[in-house]
């Protein structure tokens, strides 16, 4: 696999020259295969500068002179706009196809196929015909830039593979798939934009994406996908590609139906919220499963014991609250009387509560229900008013229905329900809950969840964070929630089984994509299978994918790493990584821990790339302290690296999802102490363990958890 290969179009003998792509009718056009790609990019620049000046000069008044028309259109256009932003640091294509046949044609024995420029959006020749100078890496057209090797070549005579330094083209790299005299090799420069130093957010992963990744990134819209991925193994670059995917095969659909990302905390969101704009997809929603149960004047100002919080987040919560809905309903034991004009129309108990249980049978939500009730019974009245002679028709029945003593009525039979206000009694009042836990929670569990003082109101109560997912499955049961189309959830194995409920909601109709790594798990709460994960998400028929392959953390960190495997994830296969690094991993017990780590940070940044300083929360007021008083500027998580700017201290409890190119951990009992248990503070120390992508240094003074001593 030549790197600056001197192989043209010309010197191919499978490629048709694309006019495009080596424009050699131009007499000043290089002549040297590096420079012709060059010229290739810089004529596919020029292009997509065009494609946004057409945007940039419509004129919505030619389109349309409704004012609401109008605002609706210009927004379109302002994202049009944005999406078609040349990013100059960014290459706009990555890779090149020449096919031995034309893609989804038949053509004559002997007829050459065409070559395709592969990058992360369509460009088209503006000034021609149209034709395509970059296609979409995910049109149908691109898969084989993915998937075709010596074994199974998909019709490809050759793949380039371009090299970058920022925005410019350096160098390029060819496989000939076609010649089996050529054997199979690493690709350089794929391993060199796997290991290219990483300041900024998280970057797209559209040049590296792996067979196995590609696979799940094209799995279609109908089903359900949960990808079980250890450090490293690009799990979350998998589920935001599958996104971007999905958005562009199923475009239509998704742009009624929505799409959202739901990460685990804001910094990590923060971290992965350019990796869809830099595919060109503005419209995909982020948020954390706390944004989702947020209600409008519930403010999370309380913490519970985590056996409180892992009773609050069981399953069986899920049974108490639809009793407490439904104790409610009322047995109607008087008859109706409804008055209109000069007539009495009569409806018995015996009636009315017949209305109520064929309610109550049906599966729907309280609400709906309740919205019901007037509704029979106005039907009622009216069947006796046409016994009587009358004619009345549907105005006569909402009429009836909105009758004083029929809302009365209901009223007291089913009567409205405000879920915060029954969260709220339910931990406040023994006997209220006792009522309804009977058989479902044990006695203990439901002094765990009574407040040791009541709050007198809603808003005067310190709601804690999985109060609110109560009070969101409450609400859920009153009224149905709304449904999207897509959501991927990343992180996965930290949510309770209250919280997939929740999160389960927002796609009831549509799918989802589950990203997780049991081993990762560190919440008292954490999943213990995604088989149980996925039943509380209300997916169980998902397809269950696993990534063993790692290509971020150096084969000598994820094997130090995997000695916590058998203590925190037993039968957990680990991660295999595709990297050896020498001289990655560095493991020292010093006297003074403090001073050591200055000294690492030092170190650590006279190298290019990212640096992260991962320590106990505990420990972080103190190595703040002594980064400021070294003279060395740091930013918290969630704050963007720079160039200028490139030390990050990271609290262990914010280290998950993550990297670094050079990460210097600090105290590794102490993480582990941290926690609650010592198999979530094993966990917690994992998933810091497995945060670098070039180099980890790990100081200590206490001794080391056992799992680690040599």
């Amino acid at each position: 696999m030549p790197a600056h290969a001197p192989e043209t179009a010309q010197d191919d003998p499978s490629a048709t020259p694309n006019p495009n792509a080596y424009p050699t009718a131009n007499p000043s056009a290089p002549t040297d295969p590096l420079g012709r790609e060059r010229a290739h990019l810089s004529a596919s620049r020029s292009a997509l500068r065009a494609m946004r000046e057409d945007v940039e000069s419509l004129d919505i008044r030619d389109v349309t002179a409704n004012w609401v028309n109008a605002i609706v259109l210009q927004a379109q256009i302002d994202d049009r706009i944005k999406a078609l932003a040349d990013l100059s640091h960014t290459p706009l294509f990555f890779g090149r196809l020449n096919y031995l046949h034309a893609p989804g044609a038949e053509l004559a024995e002997g007829a050459e196929g065409e070559q395709f420029y592969i990058g992360r959006r369509h460009v088209h020749d503006a000034d021609g015909d149209g034709d395509p100078m970059v296609i979409d890496w995910r049109a149908p057209v691109s898969q084989p830039f993915y998937r075709a090797s010596k074994t199974d070549p998909q019709d490809i005579s050759l793949r380039r593979r371009f090299g970058y330094t920022g925005g410019e083209l350096t160098a390029y790299e060819d496989e000939h798939l076609s010649d089996p005299a050529e054997a199979a090799a690493v690709s350089k420069l794929l391993q060199q934009e796997i290991e290219r130093p990483r300041v900024g957010p998280m970057r797209d992963i559209v040049a590296t994406i792996q067979p196995e990744q590609d696979e799940i990134v094209r799995s279609g819209l109908s089903g359900s996908v949960c990808v079980q991925g250890g450090p490293g193994t690009g799990k979350t670059a998998v589920g935001l590609h599958r996104v971007a995917y999905l958005l562009y095969a199923h475009r239509d659909r998704l742009a009624r139906t929505g799409t959202l990302v739901i990460g685990p905390n804001r910094s990590f969101l923060h971290y992965i919220e350019q990796v869809l704009p830099a595919l060109g997809e503005l419209e995909v929603k982020q948020a954390t499963v706390d944004d989702l149960v947020a209600r409008p004047g519930l403010e999370v100002r309380g913490t519970d014991a985590a056996e409180t919080a892992v009773v609050k987040g069981d399953a069986r919560m899920a049974e108490v609250l639809s009793r407490a809905v439904r104790s409610h309903v009322t047995r109607p034991t008087e008859p109706l009387m409804v008055v209109r004009g000069s007539r009495r129309w009569r409806v018995p108990a015996y009636e009315l509560e017949e209305m109520v249980e064929e309610l109550q049978k049906r599966d729907i939500r309280y609400g709906a229900a309740r919205e019901a009730l007037p509704q029979r019974i106005a039907h009622a009245v009216l069947v006796r008013m046409e016994q009587a002679g009358e004619a009345p028709d549907d105005r006569v029945q909402d009429a009836v229905a909105r009758n004083a003593a029929v809302k009365a009525a209901v009223k007291e039979i089913w009567p409205a329900v405000e879920p915060a206000k029954l969260v709220l009694r339910l931990l406040s009042d023994p006997e209220f809950l006792a009522l309804h836990a009977a058989d479902v929670l044990t006695e203990d569990e439901q002094k765990l969840l009574l407040w040791p003082k009541p709050f007198r109101s809603v808003k005067s109560a310190k709601w804690s964070a999985a109060d609110l997912v109560l009070i969101d499955e409450a609400t859920d049961l009153v009224e149905r929630t709304h449904s999207l189309g897509h959501v991927v959830l990343d992180e996965a194995q930290d949510l309770s089984p209250m919280q997939y409920r929740a999160v389960g909601r927002r796609c009831t109709t549509g799918s989802a994509t589950v990203l997780g790594d049991l081993a990762q798990g560190t919440t008292p709460w954490a999943t213990r299978s995604w088989d149980e994960a996925l039943t509380h998400l209300g997916k169980p028929q998902a397809v269950l994918e696993e990534l063993t392959a790692g290509f971020r953390v150096p084969r000598e960190v994820i094997a130090y790493a995997s000695r916590l495997l058998p203590s925190i994830s037993p039968g957990l296969a680990p991660v295999s990584s595709v990297r050896e690094t020498p001289g990655s991993l560095r493991i020292a017990e010093v006297p003074d821990l403090t001073a050591a780590v200055i000294a690492a940070c030092r170190e650590s940044l006279a190298h290019e790339g990212s640096i992260g300083l991962i320590a106990a929360d505990a420990r972080i007021p103190a190595l703040a302290e002594a980064l400021l008083a070294a003279d060395l500027p740091y930013l918290s998580p969630g704050e963007e690296t720079t160039a200028e700017s490139r030390l990050t201290l990271v609290p262990a409890s914010l280290a998950k999802g993550l990297e670094y190119d050079y990460v210097v951990l600090d105290e590794p009992a102490a993480i582990v102490d941290g926690e609650p248990d010592e198999r979530t503070g094993l966990r917690r120390l994992y998933v810091c363990l497995t945060r670098a992508v070039s180099g980890l240094s790990v100081l200590h003074a206490a001794a080391l958890p056992e799992p680690l001593l040599p």
